[in-house]
């Protein structure tokens, strides 16, 4: 085993009706079914989506690492 590793990015962006933090969740949940060793993100993002003065959508832009499995 290694004590260096090496990551790969890839952006996402997550949304919820109920708010920003749900929509990072919902987008790293989503990740985490295909992608092994997620291990960190950063938000890039925040936007939303207005109706009759009310927030009805929220989006968030994600960049979420991964560890790349070496052999």
């Amino acid at each position: 085993m290694s004590d260096q590793h090496v990551y790969k990015k890839v952006e996402l962006v997550g949304s919820s009706t109920v708010g920003i933090e749900d929509a990072i969740n919902n987008a790293i949940a989503e990740c985490a079914k295909t992608v092994k060793n997620v291990e960190w993100f950063e938000v890039q993002e925040t936007r939303g989506h207005v109706v009759e003065g009310k927030v009805a959508h929220y989006q968030v832009v994600l960049k979420v690492g991964f560890r790349i499995e070496s052999n």
